[in-house]
């Protein structure tokens, strides 16, 4: 008995991206400098030190220009106020700062440099290989923002009847009464005013600001992306949206941008299942949140069911642990679950997302309305760990196949059902994961999904922990290799030939 459906002709390990809160970081090397620092006066050094080796792009969180009037109503709100002051035991002047989703228009901060500063930190980036991402938020801006005077037929009008009845979702304004930005599934973000995703006049001006960011950086994360398709923006305003146009928001604003900049990265941040749609509708790369999900349940079955289902889609689709929107990784997976969780999200074809102070074990979530965050010791071997985990998975060679790999085991022992697995293969180059995401021991037969195995002996080789053994290969591509694995563990292994096989690269793999 058996299972595990091989997939073939998935290619490609995808990108490494790394997310950093820019304000934060920036203060923080003021304050070890004992001065104001900004993207113009970050020093080779200091680029080294934040961006890890592996990584492919680094997304800059948090650039744009932020709203003064909603630090005011982030200030004015008591709740917020008290969950800001828990975080960091107290509040200083200057710790609470506007929403960088609360953007007021999309130039660089001053307090970070301007437009200078960010040509300065892409062109260090640039000298080190490594693409800048920035945020495009296309739902909502502040409500001081200059596009509401400029045009505010971009925005989602509201009237003084729907102020007086609902004033949590609406605002006023000297142009008069807007709806706040909002998801569908929680209450109003209190300060942000919804732009309409049906408006012509903003589908316009979007497409322009689209258009001059690819100057500014090599690829863009779109907030909450999937907020704007049709369905969905009906959906959330109802009679107010009104009719739809004939298009989505993406599918209009997206092609000239694409045309102009086919490299251009465009990364949506998506949640729902609409994933595949956004990758339909032009996108890079869309959030896996359905994966996130299911490793944060602990349910091994629905994430293997689900690999199966997406595998044709799997190359356009982000895995992450956590990033800013998320409890941190550390947190949330117990000891025993985070390094299982990390090989399962981070080996699979597609991109990956790490989040600074993921590697070091922080477990604060940090409000974005914090400009500073309590110190966290730092974890050494979670640190060590991630470091050969990024160190494998971006020496995984552009062409390297992967595949599901069969899995079965016995009529009176079932626990083989709990075991998934993988393989990488690019010859002489092969990557074997197996992993047991349960609290139950458990045993199984895995078989390399190529086969051609036979007539030698392989060396499987653990790149994590440098574990190292030998096997025959007639016996794995007839019965497979057996696996005795514990709760919440894994085995990660570059195979090649035993001595008097063909030469080995240096790096297979790792």
């Amino acid at each position: 008995m058996g299972e595990g459906e091989t997939r073939e002709g998935l290619k490609g390990r995808g990108l490494v991206i790394y997310e950093v809160n820019t304000l934060i970081w920036l203060r923080e090397l003021g304050e070890r400098r004992g001065r104001r620092v900004t993207l113009a006066d970050v020093s080779a050094g200091d680029w080294d030190e934040l961006v890890p080796a592996g990584v492919d792009a680094l997304w800059l969180m948090g650039v744009w220009e932020r709203s003064p009037l909603g630090r005011e109503i982030a200030l004015g709100d008591g709740s917020l106020r008290s969950r800001l002051e828990e975080v960091l035991g107290g509040l200083e002047e200057g710790d609470v700062v506007a929403s960088p989703y609360c953007v007021r228009r999309y130039d660089v901060d001053p307090d970070l440099g301007g437009n200078e500063g960010l040509a300065a930190a892409r062109d260090a980036l640039k000298d080190r290989g490594v693409r800048l991402i920035l945020d495009f938020v296309p739902n909502h801006l502040a409500p001081d923002s200059p596009l509401l005077d400029e045009d505010p037929r971009c925005f989602l009008p509201g009237d003084e009847g729907d102020l007086q009845r609902d004033p949590a979702a609406f605002l006023a304004t000297p142009r008069g009464v807007f709806a706040r930005g909002r998801d569908p599934h929680y209450p109003p973000w209190p300060d942000v005013l919804q732009l309409n995703a049906f408006s012509p006049h903003w589908r316009r001006r979007a497409a322009s600001l689209l258009s001059g960011m690819t100057a500014l950086c090599d690829g863009l994360r779109c907030d909450m992306a999937h907020l704007l398709l049709n369905r969905v923006f009906a959906e959330t305003w109802g009679e107010r949206a009104g009719h739809g146009p004939a298009r989505d928001f993406w599918e209009e604003v997206l092609p000239p941008l694409k045309a102009a900049r086919p490299d251009f990265l465009l990364i949506a941040e998506a949640y729902g299942g609409w994933e595949e749609t956004l990758l339909d509708q032009g996108f890079s790369l869309a959030y896996d949140k359905p994966l996130y999900d299911a490793l944060a349940a602990g349910d091994p079955w629905w994430f293997r069911d689900r690999l199966a289902a997406v595998a044709a889609r799997q190359e356009g689709l982000l895995r992450f642990l956590e990033n800013h929107d998320e409890q941190r990784a550390a947190a949330l997976f117990p000891p025993e679950r985070l390094r299982a969780a990390a090989i399962l999200a981070y080996t699979l074809p597609g991109s990956r997302l790490f989040h600074e102070g993921q590697f070091t074990g922080r477990k604060v979530r940090l409000p974005v309305f914090l400009g500073r965050r309590p110190p966290e010791p730092p974890d050494g071997d979670l640190e060590a760990f991630y470091g050969r985990l990024v160190d494998l998975v971006s020496s995984l060679p552009p062409d390297a196949s992967w595949s599901l790999c069969p899995v079965r085991g016995w009529p009176d022992n079932d626990s083989w059902r709990n075991i998934t697995a993988w393989a990488w293969d690019s010859p002489p180059r092969r990557l074997w994961v197996i992993v047991n995401y349960t609290a139950r021991p458990s045993q199984a037969l895995v078989t390399w999904p190529w086969g051609g195995l036979g007539g030698r002996s392989w060396v499987l080789r653990d790149p994590l922990t440098g574990a190292r053994y030998e096997r025959d290969g007639d016996e794995m591509d007839a019965c497979g290799l057996f696996v005795d694995l514990g709760p919440w563990s894994f085995h990660v292994f570059t195979v090649t030939p035993a001595s008097g096989g063909a030469p080995q690269p240096d790096r297979p793999f790792l």
